[in-house]
């Protein structure tokens, strides 16, 4: 293995749009969601342990989940859990861990990876991450991960890249575009050059930062003026400081969507980001009539293209729904139509409103 390569695994997401399984005291990437007997995180590290040593592992969180990280990555080294003090989306937690390694070896080489994405072809990802660490090593380059888009995802960002590559399946990307509607969806499988956006990045830990300074000169500052405490006993105190002084910002705003050093490499190895209940759906074995069942107590009736999930030690009977999501657990049950499901966030809103966050 090449000590150069590290990942860092974002794990500090509340997965609302999984709700009422994924909490915020306990949110989806630390759930069995698809019953595998491995949580998301547990099979995103052992993804990543086959060719990246467990000592370059990290794993950005929040700062309540510590403890669940330490208890699920058991090979995980405990100085390798980085802890957010607040969530600012994923600019500042990329630049925290960039401004980190960095302080640690000036020529890594960084994998950004969410930790809640299912890849069913862990070789093909395996021979991907490689040929991506190949090109930034050889050239100043920002790389993300497109994923070839089999129908027209609404939920998901595309990547629009140049018709010819600059070499062997690697491209320069023309724009980036967040959740088209179905009409715009359509038109970019229809034209071959959009991918979707799988929010995995390849670079090295210097070119990232140089494109911090230059796309987010305050930001960069920030973290610029305390990386000498870094890997220090201060650093939690220098975080501290800091997040309060970083916008809430994803890092495809802040730099991908600004920077004129970044390429795509479109790529096929089985991926979702399991997101929402529907993607748990397509991504679960179902009966003839189409439903997908996770609990093994659970009769469905005169029913079909449903997702069903509840606890292995209750009896669920549903009987006469056609394309429903159907979720409980010991204080919430959501029934709620496929076709609604982005709206999921929304009725977690209103159940905060009602209710405060007991239920969230």
């Amino acid at each position: 293995m090449n000590n150069k390569n590290y990942v860092a695994i974002m794990a500090g997401g509340i997965g609302s749009r999984f709700w009422p399984k994924s909490r915020v005291v306990y949110p989806k990437q630390f759930l069995d969601v698809l019953n595998t007997g491995k949580t998301l995180i547990q099979q995103t590290f052992d993804r990543f342990a086959t060719f990246i040593p467990a000592e370059n592992i990290f794993v950005v969180t929040s700062h309540e989940y510590v403890s669940i990280v330490q208890e699920q990555l058991k090979d995980l080294p405990f100085e390798n859990i980085v802890a957010e003090p607040s969530r600012k989306n994923t600019a500042p937690c990329i630049a925290y861990i960039s401004f980190k390694i960095h302080q640690m070896d000036e020529s890594a080489r960084l994998i950004i990876a969410p930790a809640d994405h299912l890849i069913l072809d862990p070789y093909s990802f395996k021979e991907t991450c490689d040929k991506a660490i190949q090109f930034v090593e050889e050239n100043d380059a920002l790389v993300t991960l497109g994923i070839k888009p089999t129908y027209p995802n609404t939920g998901y960002g595309y990547i629009q890249h140049e018709a010819q590559p600059i070499e062997d399946n690697v491209y320069k990307v023309k724009t980036f575009t967040e959740k088209p509607g179905l009409d715009l969806a359509k038109t970019f499988l229809e034209s071959g050059d959009f991918l979707w956006n799988a929010g995995i990045f390849i670079w090295k830990v210097e070119t990232i930062i140089k494109g911090f300074e230059m796309h987010q000169p305050e930001m960069y500052e920030v973290f610029y003026g305390e990386k000498e405490n870094f890997n220090t006993e201060r650093e939690a105190e220098a975080i501290d400081r800091i997040y309060p002084l970083c916008s809430s910002i994803s890092i495809d705003y802040a730099v991908m969507e600004k920077a004129d050093n970044v390429f795509v490499i479109p790529s096929s190895f089985g991926w979702s980001d399991l997101g929402t209940w529907t993607s748990a759906y397509d991504n679960l074995e179902k009966d003839y009539l189409g439903n997908a069942v996770a609990g093994d107590k659970v009769m469905v009736i005169d029913s079909k293209q449903c997702m069903v999930s509840v606890s292995n030690d209750k009896l669920l009977v549903v009987q006469g729904l056609d394309d429903f999501i159907v979720v409980d657990t010991k204080d919430v049950l959501l029934i709620c139509r496929k076709s609604k499901e982005q709206e999921i966030k929304e009725y977690v809103a209103e159940v905060k409103k009602s209710f405060g966050e007991q239920y969230l």
